[in-house]
């Protein structure tokens, strides 16, 4: 294993994609956007300072690839409701912080309410069953990647005092909506490496066949992103949009075929809320009829609620769809930091803002 990570962070490969990068522009050529949607693919640009390696007329942005960063505060206010109504709480620690429109988890615990962080969805499981006098919701967040788990326990025998508050969301929804914005180039994707090696390649084939849009899966080492960069230019280049696979030896073509099954057994697809983009057609997951016991929107008869998701002078709306930059938000390691984050793109370790923030080789001087 290590000796497969080291090929993809060998120096030497490293100068020879760059070169290669670079033999397929020159100085004077247009600029072009490349947009990947994962939280991880853009903490390996910003960390390994990929974008300080590339020609000055290519740009990469950050799409929507957190699934902390796009909760709505409205399904966290709906978490902070039940916690205060004396319900247990369960979720990953990063949720803890995300804004409501009001508060969050961790401000609802400071005041009492029992919210507990865990590492997994049956540490939840198993406090529910050694409390029985307690109401347990288990927040389930996430994109595809781990949607799976919540529906492999969905479908098993639970405890009755048990239910799932999901926010699961999907990415080519969301890649899609990206192509509708009249003000935002983009001449490629980078598919994400994880949610892909569930959901295979499929999926994506409506951007290279409808859009004409290049589209390549990557990886995560910086050698991969580089790879990826590399073959979107070469599509680019002969005017052809292809669906590629830099990432064969994870992603199959099939993908995930266990993990989808249980995905489609427990899950029905319905519009979804994203917060800073709004409502998206066939993006969201949500429980069958026969798991509405587990449910906690039906068992606990939630209603809807609006609520603000961008705090005043937040940004995050205009970063997550790759818009503007971290530091060209006004609030950004101003009053929004890591320790006291304002805008949820600064809560998770997957957010562009969170990432811009913890990485010192941040190519401040790109407008």
């Amino acid at each position: 294993m290590v000796e497969m990570v080291g090929q993809f962070r060998n120096p030497k490969t490293t100068q020879d994609i760059v070169q290669k990068i670079h033999n397929l522009t020159t100085a004077k050529a247009d600029p072009i956007k490349i947009c990947h949607v994962c939280g991880t693919h853009e903490w390996t640009i910003t960390h390994y300072g990929l974008r300080s390696l590339l020609p000055s007329n290519i740009e990469v942005i950050a799409g929507p690839g957190c699934p902390v960063c796009i909760v709505p505060a409205s399904e966290i206010d709906h978490t902070i409701e039940l916690a205060k109504e004396g319900k247990v709480i369960t979720c990953f620690g990063d949720v803890l912080r995300v804004p409501g429109s009001q508060a969050t988890l961790i401000e609802t615990k400071a005041i009492g309410s029992d919210v507990r962080v865990v590492y997994a969805v049956s540490d939840a499981i198993e406090m529910a069953k050694k409390e029985p006098q307690k109401e347990f919701v288990f927040s389930a967040v996430g994109f595809e990647t781990t949607a799976p788990i919540t529906a492999i326990e969905a479908l098993s025998e639970l405890p009755p005092n048990f239910s799932f508050l999901v926010s699961h969301r999907l990415i080519p929804p969301a890649m899609e909506m990206l192509l509708g914005i009249e003000d935002l180039q983009i001449d490629g994707f980078i598919a994400p490496g994880h949610v892909s090696a569930i959901i295979g390649l499929k999926p994506y084939e409506l951007f290279t066949k409808i859009y004409r849009m290049p589209t390549v899966v990557t990886g995560f080492e910086p050698n991969d992103v580089l790879m990826a960069i590399y073959m979107l230019l070469k599509q680019h280049n002969t005017n052809k949009a292809h669906l590629e696979n830099e990432y064969s030896r994870v992603v199959k073509p099939e993908g995930n075929k266990k993990a989808l099954k249980a995905i489609h057994q427990a899950f029905t697809t319905t519009t979804g809320t994203w917060r800073g983009i709004g409502q998206l057609d066939n993006s969201a997951l949500q429980l069958k009829d026969q798991l509405a016991q587990y449910d906690a929107r039906k068992k606990y008869h939630l209603k809807p609620i609006q609520s603000k998701d961008i705090p005043q002078g937040c940004q995050c709306h205009q970063i997550i769809v790759g818009k503007i930059k971290p530091n060209q938000c006004p609030l950004f390691l101003k009053t929004c930091t890591p320790t006291k984050p304002i805008g949820a793109c600064m809560v998770s370790n997957e957010g562009t803002c969170r990432v811009w923030a913890k990485n010192t080789e941040i190519n401040t001087t790109q407008p």
